[in-house]
């Protein structure tokens, strides 16, 4: 049964959660897990793929962009993090982990075996997130939250 866990963040904005996303992306796919970041939309998907690349001077997140180009094959299975918005990664990409951005669950959440949501102290992000807590615990999933502290 795909476990979820939940990233409650202190900050209010939404560069502190992208910020934190890009670190937990970073983590993730060093401990050897395939992970596919669901957007909100094409803009924050944009946002992500830049900020993959610029945050932190160090760090190196080899990922690519679902949806880039029209009629554009799949990306390399081999890229350990995709990116986008509406549809699910392929199968062939084997991914495992899902960090899902955007407001609501996916449709697709429970073919992945790990399910990351990031909440931060903004009303919108607090309240959506309630409500996919509360639909993941009806549902029967083992549910976890991670109080963090000040990031940076």
């Amino acid at each position: 049964m795909t476990q979820i866990d939940f990233y409650v963040l202190p900050d209010t904005t939404l560069e502190a959660r992208l910020d934190f996303a890009c670190r937990l992306a970073e983590t993730i796919q060093r401990k050897g897990y395939r992970l596919h970041l669901h957007a909100e939309d094409e803009a924050m998907a944009r946002e992500l793929d830049e900020r993959l690349w610029t945050f932190r001077p160090d760090a190196y997140v080899p990922h690519a962009l679902l949806g880039e180009g029209e009629g554009e094959a799949a990306p390399d299975p081999r890229i350990p993090v995709t990116i986008g918005w509406a549809a699910p990664p392929a199968p062939e990409q084997a991914v495992q982990a899902l960090l899902n951005l955007a407001p609501g669950i996916p449709e697709w959440f429970s073919r992945f075996e790990r399910v990351a949501e990031i909440i931060n102290q903004h009303q919108d992000v607090l309240t959506a997130k309630r409500e996919c807590w509360q639909t993941y615990r009806k549902r029967g999933y083992p549910v976890k939250a991670h109080q963090l502290r000040g990031q940076g």
